[in-house]
């Protein structure tokens, strides 16, 4: 039995790589993270920096990751997300060194 199997009562098939290639295909992002925070693909955290949400508020930016990623977030436990620009995301990396 599988480490993950072990841990997780219903483990689900979605990876980290699978997540990180729906992002790369919906978002061409700039920086992306994919955290598996259960390590059984059932809890993700994500960051996406990407042109795409120039101009969005956070409300709609969370909204187009949504819709984006149903197909894989229909799959999870939990999902969270922080989206930013590429500006808005130099800018906090400044600001946390």
């Amino acid at each position: 039995m599988s480490k993950c199997a072990k841990e997780c009562a219903e483990p689900t098939e979605l990876t980290q790589d699978d997540m990180r290639t729906a992002i790369t295909e919906k978002f061409n992002p700039v920086h992306m993270e994919v955290d598996d925070l259960g390590t059984c693909g059932t809890s993700y955290q994500v960051i996406i920096v990407s042109d795409i949400f120039e101009g969005k508020k956070t409300l709609e930016k969370h909204k187009i990751v949504n819709e984006a990623l149903a197909e894989q977030i229909s799959r999870l436990h939990a999902f969270s997300q922080k989206s930013y620009t590429p500006a808005q995301w130099e800018k906090k990396q400044a600001q946390a060194s």
